[in-house]
Formats: structure tokens, sequence, C-alpha cells
């Protein structure tokens, strides 16, 4: 991860011409790895399992489409529940969520000693017993919280315009050959296609990573008729011997090659407005994370394109700005709702883990060629002009405007919403705090701009 400050990029010229939507979903996927605490690069390596399976059972060009999709937001889901993991666990959600998908849920007796280990993890004896009894009495606990993530995540796929079989798929993700999965517990033929190659390639990536291609296939074998289709698992270990296969798997390039793999590319274009409801997606994504920041996202992005209006800043700039405040927090996807959601003070070592946030979203965001030319000004919301922010601690010299514009618009929204520890401030008392931090932390003239649109009876309504 880039510890130095990242370099300006190059600005583009503002042009309406269409991207490939692999292209975008394939570079964000790495974003949902995080709010799963999986391995960067899950969801792509998922995806070309999938594809390979798509493939060998003989879907056509379309439903390979629609499978592509598919596995590339399979995840768009998993952060609504995170919240309510760590709660109900008094874990850390990216620690629990990985370890709890190595579990087999038919095995009752290794789902209970799964859930006792992660129950109150560094916690005392006493509160390990009581997360792990009140997770016992929840019966449809589990059925919830994947519920949650399956519904949101079918219709996140449902918003951006992709297809009822894509979106069947994602809703479809966690059900088992066997009628044991969730959400509706569906069983054998009744399960959509789609959805059990989902299944069995996020399975198939998850052992890969853990255990090699030897774990994989014990897996696919304990699990054939259980959890997968038994023709889909004997189509699987047929291809999965392909020790190539493999090699493409753990390429390092595999989200280029993953990019590339899209059926019918023509077909699934993003021009200027998709790309627009890509970053709201994902900005409603990012906001799941802490039911404390609910909207979060779309406040920043919006407070920033009103300062942006107010100093005079062109067409091409707002729509960056505006895209850059959806996504500047996309980082915040790799911190632990334990973290988000304490009620309190964080100590030195949660702190630390809070300021990567800004490197996550450097990081994922360079590497979307549509978004790369706002990825630097996103990921500087927390620097200062004085050199006191983070992650990179630089200062006035290096901040551009667009960057102290998300500065201001980023602290303004934070300090007028509603937190665990404290109520959101009034408009009045937002701005004192802006006006104590002008010129050594904040722009002076990004917070008059604001400040002449929310003290008007129609902005405080913004």
């Amino acid at each position: 991860m880039l510890k130095s400050a990242p370099r300006p990029t190059p600005i583009a010229e503002h042009a309406t011409e269409t991207v490939a939507v692999g292209d975008v979903l394939a570079a964000l996927s790495h974003a949902l790895d995080l709010t799963e605490g999986q391995p960067l690069g899950h969801s792509v390596r998922s995806c070309l399992i999938g594809m390979r399976l798509g493939e060998a059972v003989g879907l056509g060009a379309e439903a390979l489409g629609d499978l592509y999709h598919a596995l590339l937001l399979k995840d768009a889901g998993c952060s609504s529940n995170a919240a309510r993991i760590a709660s109900l666990f008094g874990s850390d959600d990216q620690v629990v969520k990985p370890r709890m998908k190595v579990v087999d849920w038919d095995d009752r007796m290794q789902l209970a000693l799964a859930t006792w280990r992660h129950s109150g993890m560094r916690q005392s004896l006493g509160a390990r017993v009581r997360h792990f009894v009140t997770i016992a009495r929840q019966e449809s606990m589990t059925r919830d919280l994947i519920s949650t993530r399956c519904e949101r995540g079918a219709e996140i796929a449902r918003r951006l315009g992709f297809s009822a079989a894509t979106q069947s798929a994602i809703r479809s993700l966690d059900e088992h050959w066997n009628g044991g999965g969730y959400p509706d517990g569906l069983a054998g033929e009744a399960i959509p296609q789609l959805a059990r190659i989902l299944n069995i390639a996020q399975t198939i990536e998850v052992y890969w990573g853990t255990e090699g291609p030897a774990g994989v296939d014990a897996m696919l074998l304990e699990r054939r008729g259980s959890w997968f289709d038994p023709a889909l698992v004997d189509v699987a270990r047929d291809q999965l011997r392909d020790p190539w296969f493999w090699q493409q798997v753990g390429d390092p390039e595999v989200t280029a090659l993953v990019a590339s793999l899209d059926p019918l590319p023509a077909a699934r274009t993003l021009g200027e407005s998709g790309l627009d409801a890509v970053a709201e997606a994902f900005a409603e994504i990012i906001d799941a994370k802490s039911p404390f920041t609910y909207r979060h996202s779309s406040g920043v992005a919006r407070y920033a394109v009103v300062i942006a209006e107010q100093m005079g800043l062109d067409a091409v700039a707002k729509v960056r700005l505006r895209r850059a405040g959806l996504l500047h927090d996309i980082g915040k996807l790799g911190v632990s709702n334990r973290i988000l959601d304490k009620n309190g003070p964080l100590d030195a070592a949660e702190r630390t883990a809070i300021e990567q946030h800004p490197l996550f979203t450097w990081e994922i965001l360079r590497r979307v060629g549509c978004f790369a030319d706002f990825a630097r000004q996103a990921a500087q919301h927390h620097e200062r002009l004085d050199g006191t922010g983070y992650p990179w601690g630089i200062g006035a010299d290096e901040l551009d405007l667009p960057s102290r514009i998300l500065a201001v618009a980023d602290t303004y929204e934070a300090v007028t919403a509603s937190r665990p520890y404290r109520p959101g401030m009034s408009v009045d008392e937002a701005l004192a705090v802006l006006e104590a931090r002008k010129w050594r932390h904040l722009d002076p003239q990004a917070i008059e701009a604001l400040a002449s649109v929310v003290t008007r009876p129609e902005g405080q309504d913004l």
C-alpha cells in the first residue's frame, strides 16, 4: 500500500465516451472484498472460476453475461449486515465473516463451535458467554443476516439496470442443494442455475486461498449433494484439475483478465449517467456499513457541489467532485464496525486502523480508469492545510482546490450528523466549528462558500 502521498493524476479532457462495465465493476469489486474481510481479488477470482464453470455447463452468451455481472456484484449487499454481525458477535466483523465462510452450516456441532470461537473475541469469559447465548437464542439470526445481504445485493443490481437473472442469482447466492440454505430454503433445481454457480465459485475461491487445490477438491466431495448441485460439483472437479487454470486464478493481473471476460461487452457499457449510477450505488454500499453514516456520502457529494458552484468551478469539475464525494469513504469498507460504531473515543490502535481508510480509498479508485482523475482528491479528504491530517500528512502546497472543498464538505456533514456518542450539530454550531479550523486546517474560501448557502432558509434543507 502506498505510504507516500499519491502524485497528481493528469486530468483527462471530459468526454462522454462509454466504458466497459466489466472494467468498472472488476476494479470496484475490491471494495466488496474489503467489507467481507476477504483478500483483495476474492470477487474477481470467484468470477474467473464461475465463468469457467458457466462455459463448461454450456451457458449461452446472454446467460454468461448475466452470470458475469452477478459474480462481480455478488457481495454488493454485504455491508448491510456488518453492523449487526459485529454487535451480535461482539467481535470484529471482518474477522468473523471470512472465518464463518469455511464453516459447514449443515454440521450443527461445527457451527456451534465456530460461533463460540468467534463470540466476544478478546473479551472476558462472561462477555463471550453472553454473546454466544444471545446468538443461540435467535433461531432466525442466520436467515435474517443472509436475507438482508442478498436482498440488498439484488436491489443494487436492479437499480444498476442488470437483468432479472442477475438479480435472482445474487438473491439466491446462499441457497443449498439440500434445502438447508438461505434466505428461502430453496432446494435442488428450484435454485436458479446461476445462483448455484455463484455459490460453488465463491466457496472454491475461499478454500483455494486457505487450503489450496487439494483442500478445494476435498470440500467439493464433502458438500456434493448437500451444499452443491452434484452434477455441478463433477464439472467443477473436472475443470479444476487443470493446473494452468490455477495459475490464472493466482495471477497478480487477474483483475485485468476478468475485466475482459464479459461475453457481450458491447451490450453493456456505461456512459456519464451510468458512471453516476455506479458511484451512487457504491455510495449506498459504503453508507450501509454503519447505521451512523446513513447518507453521509451523498451528503458530502451534495455539499461539495454546492461549494464548487459558489466558487465558480465548471461543470466538468463539479461532476468529478460529486463522484469523489460519493466515493471518498469507500475505504471505510475495510474498517471494522467495532470501530466505526464505537460509543466513545477510539484508543490508539483503533485510531490507527481508521486512519488507514483513505489509503484503501486511493488503492481502489486509482485502479478504476474512469475514476482515476479524482482518486487523489477523494483520498485526501482528511488532510489539513497545516500538514496535521492523515494518512499522508501533506499540507497546503499539495492540496488542490477539489481536495480542499471535499475536506470542508466532509467535515460539515460529519459534525451535523448524529453519531453514537453525540447528536448532530445545528447549522450555526457546525459553521462555528469550521470557522475555528479555517486557515489552519480548512480552506477559508470553501467555508465561506458553504456558509453562504446553508445559512439561507432554503439552504438548511440541503
